[in-house]
């Protein structure tokens, strides 16, 4: 993907409002979270879910819509861990489903090249290394 492509992708997740989430413009995979409440000192809770491009999902206690989180995952094809800051959205599908839904926020470009290379692989069958 080309600093072009990436800045294009980076420019029209930025661009859509919060309601936005209901986009499929990413494919979604399968993911193991850690998640707390950001400035927290309380300990990370394990969370199940999945994760897009421009945020995450996952099941468990119901958190307030804007709530900040400190979010942790590990992708198969990087050796270190990812933390990321979120803001939790409310959308009707979140709310029939039970799921809690997070927007990424600030982002550096290289992790968001890293969570792209890892749903392209995904989505395209590809090994995991």
């Amino acid at each position: 993907m080309s600093n072009k492509d990436s800045t294009a992708m980076a420019e029209r997740n930025d661009s859509k409002g919060p309601q936005s989430e209901e986009r499929r413009d990413s494919p979604r995979v399968p993911m193991n979270f850690l998640v707390r409440k950001a400035g927290s000192d309380a300990s990370y809770e394990p969370r199940e879910g999945d994760l897009s491009l421009g945020g995450c999902a996952f099941k468990g206690t119901a958190l307030e819509p804007g709530t900040a989180l400190e979010v942790r995952f590990r992708l198969p094809n990087l050796t270190d861990e990812l933390k990321v800051r979120g803001e939790v959205l409310t959308t009707p599908e979140a709310l029939q489903s039970g799921a809690t839904r997070v927007r990424f926020l600030d982002l550096p470009v290289e992790v968001e090249l890293s969570i792209a290379r890892h749903l392209d692989q995904t989505a395209l069958g590809a090994p995991k290394r």
